[in-house]
């Protein structure tokens, strides 16, 4: 009996593992790099979202919060796999201001454009000579 118990046990303690590790790995995004005539490869997130950055962001540091965050959004996943031609330490995170996390690559902050409804759209790219997609080619490390 004791025996039965023990097994039963360890089947109901394997399974709640099973579970949790799935919680974690659906936390991560896999970002990817795209390509697009007119723009060239550039990085989407795991549902093929554009993802860009602005020029006058800093460091860590973004210098878009509140208007601006309604056209372009923070992008941030808990964890975020680096696709083939770039690098785990490409990715990061730091915590804006309004104490919300955002992912950087090489330094950079990364954000949504609303103006984008599906994957492959990369409407906001060039806007105010300011917004670009990211590519591994054009964004410089800040390290």
């Amino acid at each position: 009996m004791k025996s039965r118990l023990r097994i039963t046990f360890m089947i109901v303690a394997a399974i709640a593992a099973m579970a949790m590790m799935s919680s974690v790995v659906a936390a991560a995004d896999s970002v990817q790099i795209k390509s697009k005539d007119g723009v060239g490869k550039y990085l989407a997130d795991g549902k093929g979202m554009t993802l860009y950055y602005i020029t006058k962001d800093k460091p860590d540091r973004s210098g878009c919060t509140g208007a601006c965050l309604e056209k372009w959004p923070a992008y941030y996943a808990d964890s975020v796999a680096a696709p083939a031609g770039t690098a785990a330490k490409d990715f990061g995170e730091f915590t804006r201001p309004d104490g919300k996390k955002q992912v950087t690559f090489k330094g950079w902050p990364l954000y949504y454009f609303a103006g984008d409804k599906g994957p492959g759209d990369t409407n906001g790219h060039g806007i105010k000579e300011i917004w670009y997609v990211a590519t591994p080619q054009s964004i410089q490390p800040y390290f």
